[in-house]
């Protein structure tokens, strides 16, 4: 199996990107962990969140890979628990499914691709920066996984 985290935005700080490097590396070869970033679109006063988020869509869109089970952040989508997050890495390794989630810009994601996404998910009630969603995601990705092994990382 092989997630993928798609994320809109680009030159993180090296914090994010060691951040996110640590919990990659530490998922093991049947369940790897990408990290693809999609340049965002350049704002300007001209042009409106819609048609940014859309132009963004395309760049997403452009770099999935075919039949992938989406999963798109979004601040409306199901709130999991790190249990459930397990259970539900589970049933796509059972499933032979790989899983890409998807970061938007700026503005969000496109409301036509979060309605054509597999599944909506919240990863906090919070308003977080963007490069560190990719390090939240990845350490819950990998804390999931440890749990699915009974490894230590993941105490209750």
């Amino acid at each position: 199996m092989q997630m993928m985290i798609a994320a809109v935005g680009h030159k993180m700080p090296p914090w994010i990107d060691a951040g996110f490097q640590e919990y990659a590396k530490r998922m093991p070869p049947e369940c790897r962990l990408l990290l693809k970033e999609i340049k965002p679109v350049e704002r300007s006063s001209g042009r409106s969140a819609e048609s940014v988020m859309a132009e963004e869509r395309k760049r997403i869109e452009a770099v999935l890979p075919k039949q992938r089970f989406i999963v798109a952040l979004d601040e409306r989508g199901a709130d999991l628990t790190t249990m459930q997050l397990s259970q539900q890495l589970t049933h796509w390794q059972q499933h032979g499914r790989d899983v890409t989630f998807i970061i938007g810009g700026a503005d969000g994601l496109d409301a036509e691709f979060k309605q054509h996404a597999d599944q909506l998910m919240r990863l906090s009630s919070l308003t977080l920066p963007h490069g560190m969603v990719r390090v939240l995601l990845a350490e819950q990705l990998y804390r999931a996984w440890s749990m699915t092994k009974n490894h230590p990382y993941h105490r209750a």
